[in-house]
């Protein structure tokens, strides 16, 4: 092969000799930033696959520090994205029944009522059908 095909990210061979040989340090770099060996397999294949959509614009030799840049900034998007769950949980409480509408409450709980009622006047094979 020539040079240039040695060197394009692109051709399939090169891509996956490089996959293999930093797949393993690219993971452990992000287990050491999420201590969750989960998500780094997850920004990991996140990360390979941003090389291999981009791969025309990629060097061979500026690859390795592409997939780094492009791991950190995918963790540090993901951790911002957590931070507003969890401002939005923060800021939204879970709903309170306390200041629903009595009028619905005690509806919901006629319902109730009506639906138990219907469920015991069924024949036994059925309410045990209904309730698996």
């Amino acid at each position: 092969m020539n040079k240039e095909v040695l060197n394009n990210v692109c051709n399939e061979k090169v891509f996956t000799d490089f996959f293999k040989k930093y797949v393993k340090p690219l993971r452990n770099f992000l287990l050491y930033k999420y201590g969750n060996n989960a998500e780094a397999e997850d920004v990991t294949q996140i990360v390979f696959t941003k090389l291999w959509q981009n791969c025309a614009d990629v060097p061979l030799e500026k690859a390795k520090s592409y997939i780094y840049t492009i791991a950190a900034n995918t963790s540090l998007n993901i951790i911002s994205h957590k931070n507003v769950i969890i401002e939005y949980e923060k800021s939204n409480p879970p709903h309170d029944r306390n200041h629903e509408n009595p009028e619905f409450i005690l509806e919901e709980q006629e319902f109730k009522n009506k639906l138990y009622s219907a469920i015991e006047n069924l024949p036994e094979t059925q309410r045990i059908a209904f309730l698996m």
